[in-house]
């Protein structure tokens, strides 16, 4: 339970967070509630195409997290230890190749830090 009060708690900071445009946090926002709603763009009883749009919308979300923003943003929310961080980083690089570049592009507007 405190996993899920901890990742909830997470999520909500990192939305908050002046330093992300406004337009991601919509989508963002939007992505997560699409994930856990019980209605899905693509009905899950079509075979394959059903999942994959879950799959594509957590795989933009865990990009987002952990490719498009900076550590130092995400770092500054973080509540478990760095050892998680990079764990679920490199299942989120994993994730990543199921969500196809041109929709990333056009669908993120945040600029890390040019340092």
């Amino acid at each position: 339970m405190k996993l899920l009060k901890d990742g909830v708690g997470f999520l909500k900071a990192v939305v908050q967070d002046p330093r992300i445009p406004e337009r991601d946090k919509q989508v963002l926002t939007g992505l997560l509630v699409l994930i856990v709603s019980p209605v899905d763009l693509i009905p899950d009883w079509i075979p394959v195409i059903g999942q994959l749009d879950d799959l594509v919308m957590i795989a933009l979300v865990l990009d987002y997290f952990f490719t498009v923003l900076d550590s130092e943003v995400l770092l500054s929310h973080w509540p478990w230890d760095m050892k998680a961080f990079a764990r679920l980083r490199r299942m989120a690089k994993l994730a990543g190749f199921f969500a196809p570049r041109f929709l990333k592009k056009m669908v993120w507007k945040y600029v890390g830090s040019p340092y």
